[in-house]
């Protein structure tokens, strides 16, 4: 592990103040870093080497030389010449191939966002986990290796990660030269009620007919399926405090099926066991549908998404009223659906002009947007809308769902896409 001087950093930084617009090697960008720590990783053949970063960033921008937290951050570095692409990550970040950087041969930077593992303030406060401070970490970023890179640049992230693409462009809409979002949402709201006449016309109408009536059975065969719920809570650990308790826990998992059916695509509709033994029955519903999504422990990770799709970034709700009785635990309140998954003891209030503010944008200002969707992805309800603007491209691809990529589009979406890339990059793309 190689690391550098924290003294040698903040010296280096000073004497480096000023000269962001100067033409840097690597070695020098990498010396002046304000950063705590940084050393080589292995990189794979694509790139000559390979970085892990700890960047300090301020915990509020507007405030510069108040308190900071270090960001994880990797450079995978494939020459000066090359592309950029910036993967913006919606959560904590990992190593592993980037779609688009290896379309364009390009480096990579790949940021953790905010408040999530190695990248959250102490303590934290959460007033500062916004879309604006977010886009202004990675604006940082990528000011501070522009000196660095000759060639363009590009953003790209999925589903949250592109979410934040879109925000970041919001902000700041010169900081690269294209962005291509996958499957990411636009929501409008803590409960979007965009999802329900999405649910009443995704695939066929025998497949959705299918799909009701297994959450239906699962609510009728609570008392068999329960005790199999508990136990397999027990056996992995989970707890079920914040959704209310066990019981809701299980009525919520039945209704998160139907999201996590569509949204994944993983499971055929002939293969819903509506005949299967309670075994076959509860195997089923719990590989589709996770009970660990509303443990405490998975909540516990998922805090700062959640306080963000309560104030500004939006979600998603159920239909209680179509299983009517059968619904025995669960109840549809007052507040968003999802709030118990949030930071607790704080009083949320949803900004309902951001997205709107943001798709306005998309519609009339963004320019170089490849938006890529699945049809069956629920998350294509809420999907980003150019309309008439030409500087934007969205791809849907026919059934696709939430793991479309360009990679997985039929041909003739396939080069469009790459098309607009070499058109956009001025650059030459893999096919």
């Amino acid at each position: 592990m190689f690391r550098l001087n924290l003294f040698v950093l903040m010296v280096a930084a000073i004497l480096t103040t000023g000269c962001s617009k100067k033409i840097m090697t690597l070695e020098e960008r990498l010396a002046s870093l304000p950063a705590d720590t940084l050393f080589r990783i292995k990189a794979d053949t694509t790139f000559s080497e390979a970085w892990e970063i700890r960047l300090r960033q301020p915990v509020d921008h507007r405030n510069p030389d108040g308190p900071q937290f270090t960001q994880q951050v990797f450079l995978y570095y494939a020459g000066a010449d090359r592309p950029v692409v910036v993967e913006t990550e919606g959560y904590g970040a990992r190593g592993g191939r980037n779609e688009l950087a290896s379309i364009l041969n390009a480096n990579l930077i790949r940021i953790e966002h905010r408040y999530f593992e190695e990248s959250t303030p102490d303590p934290v406060d959460w007033k500062y986990l916004t879309t604006w401070q977010a886009a202004t970490d990675h604006h940082r970023i990528i000011e501070l290796f522009k000196p660095v890179f000759r060639g363009r640049w590009a953003t790209t992230g999925i589903s949250k990660g592109g979410q934040t693409v879109m925000f970041h462009r919001y902000y700041y809409p010169d900081d690269v030269d294209v962005s291509v979002p996958y499957v990411a949402p636009l929501n409008f709201g803590p409960e979007d009620s965009r999802m329900e006449p999405f649910f009443e016309n995704v695939g066929t109408a025998e497949c959705r007919d299918r799909v009701f009536r297994f959450q239906k059975m699962a609510y009728e065969k609570f008392d068999t399926l329960y005790p199999m719920f508990l136990e397999m809570a027990d056996s992995r650990g989970w707890t079920f405090t914040r959704v209310g308790g066990p019981e809701i826990a299980y009525e919520m998992t039945v209704l998160e099926y139907e999201f996590a059916f569509w949204q994944w695509g993983n499971v055929s509709c002939d293969s819903i066991p509506l005949e299967g033994n309670n075994e076959q029955i509860f195997r089923h519903m719990t590989s589709v549908s996770p009970p660990r999504y509303f443990s405490d422990q998975d909540l516990e990770y998922f805090e700062p998404f959640f306080y963000q799709a309560m104030t500004e970034i939006g979600y998603y709700g159920y239909d209680f009223d179509k299983f009517g009785d059968l619904i025995r635990h669960a109840g549809d309140g007052e507040e968003p659906e999802f709030q118990f998954s949030a930071p607790p003891g704080l009083d949320y209030v949803y900004d309902y002009e951001f997205g709107e503010k943001v798709s306005e944008f998309i519609k009339h200002d963004a320019k170089n947007f490849i938006f890529i969707y699945g049809e069956n992805d629920p998350w294509s309800a809420s999907a980003a809308d150019p309309g008439n603007n030409k500087k934007c491209l969205k791809i849907v691809k026919k059934d696709g769902a939430h793991g479309t990529r360009i990679g997985t589009l039929p041909d003739e979406q396939k080069n469009l896409v790459m098309t607009k890339l070499q058109e956009w990059m001025k650059f030459e793309v893999n096919h």
